[in-house]
């Protein structure tokens, strides 16, 4: 593989990566399972303490 070949190679590369991060995420993050209870347990307490203040 000549050197011309090689550098360009890179640069393709690189703008690949960048062009890669500046798009819209196609999926969403990840969330672990221990946060998806604590999420899950803070929803279902929200509503109970809302109608007990009022």
């Amino acid at each position: 593989m000549n050197r011309q070949k090689k550098i360009k190679q890179l640069l393709k590369a690189h703008a690949k990566k960048a062009s890669a991060k500046l798009a819209p995420a196609s999926k969403s993050k990840y969330i672990s399972k221990a946060d998806r209870l604590k999420l899950a347990a803070e929803s279902t307490l929200d509503p109970t303490t809302s109608s007990e203040s009022e």
